[in-house]
């Protein structure tokens, strides 16, 4: 079926921060939105590249060496292999188009590690 999707009717349905929700897929790819507050962890991503799309706010982006400021209606695509630390220092709405093998923690695993993400 083909049908619209209103990013802000989706990201108000919920409120948790750092947990990646499915609202399309495309090829072998999933479009997610999800919100951030404070500060991930360190991470990169062996295989896959990751489209950051802020949808509202801002969002730093840390590397081991600079830092990247990401605004509102602006997106960065993260290379495979590159370390990176996501900062919101205030929430922030992000659109990310990941393939479906993408863990949100990359190389990393912790208790901020998504296994199983929700359709909404």
């Amino acid at each position: 079926m083909i049908q619209t999707v209103n990013l802000a009717k989706k990201l108000s349905l919920f409120s948790d921060h750092w947990s990646p929700k499915i609202v399309g897929e495309l090829n072998d790819s999933y479009v997610k939105l999800v919100k951030l507050k404070g500060e991930f962890e360190w991470h990169h991503h062996e295989r896959e590249d990751e489209l950051f799309f802020v949808v509202k706010g801002s969002l730093l982006i840390k590397m081991r060496d600079w830092n990247l400021r990401v605004g509102e209606g602006e997106f960065v695509i993260i290379p495979k292999g590159v370390e990176h630390l996501p900062v919101a220092e205030e929430e922030v709405h992000i659109m990310l188009l990941e393939p479906k093998s993408t863990l949100n923690t990359g190389n990393m695993v912790s208790e901020r590690t998504v296994n199983e993400l929700d359709w909404i």
